[in-house]
């Protein structure tokens, strides 16, 4: 793909063409879908996106569910959602989902630009970061490529999602070191440290149950009383 083309994910009909218009005249392909249905028939082209802008409250499927469902089926575009919902639970629940962004509704025109030339620089970096380094985890019986998020465990394939995925490479590029649950949530799921959820607490459970011998004693996901959690490979 030489154009950057970008797949707008948006039923309030004004909303869109003021956006396609703009981000036409920043020089991208903008291709319209007013229902995940639609999105999904566009998705289909083998030409591919190299991002997504998706609205939360669609008319079909709502934009979280969206988003997990095209995770879940391999596809990790960068996604930036909208939404009119601004609680920090809510830009949790997003990101959960595997969105790369969050905007609340109304924004400005440049933020939005802003974030999504941000979107294209990151998904460039996370290209040369893996053709340089290979970017791959070994530690006991399991083996992860994050170029192509193959993950196995004795042999065995497994699933992770990207948000998973990001913890984990968050783990080992800090082994050993205690990592609190706000620095988690700012270096991982980019929200304010003091956001009162349970976010980390739950991913951890779904890191041990598909990584660890036995999740009941995790031996490389170890609590640490007080302070939060430490990655030993």
């Amino acid at each position: 793909m030489s154009t950057r083309r970008i797949l707008l994910i948006e039923d309030e009909q004004h909303l869109a063409s003021a956006l396609k218009l703009n981000l036409g005249l920043e020089g991208y392909e903008v291709l319209h879908a007013a229902s995940a249905r639609e999105a999904g028939r566009l998705l289909v082209d083998p030409t591919g996106f190299h991002a997504i802008i998706l609205d939360v409250m669609l008319p079909d499927v709502d934009g979280v569910t969206f988003c997990q469902r095209l995770r879940d089926a391999g596809d990790y575009t960068p996604v930036l959602m909208l939404t009119a919902r601004s609680s920090p639970q809510d830009k949790v629940a997003g990101l959960e989902a595997g969105a790369d962004d969050y905007l609340p509704k109304p924004f400005e025109l440049a933020e939005l630009l802003a974030r999504v030339r941000s979107l294209m620089r990151r998904a460039r970096w996370a290209r040369a970061e893996t053709e340089t380094d290979g970017a791959m985890l070994r530690f006991g019986q399991v083996v992860v490529d994050f170029a192509t998020h193959r993950v196995m465990v004795a042999d065995r394939p497994i699933t992770l999602t990207k948000l998973e995925l990001d913890l984990l490479r968050y783990f080992a590029e800090n082994a050993r070191r205690v990592l609190s649950r706000g620095e988690l949530l700012e270096n991982v799921w980019h929200v304010d440290r003091h956001a009162n959820t349970r976010t980390v607490d739950n991913f951890i459970v779904r890191l041990r149950r598909q990584l660890e011998p036995d999740p009941q004693r995790p031996v490389h996901f170890v609590s640490v009383r007080g302070a939060g959690y430490k990655f030993e490979p």
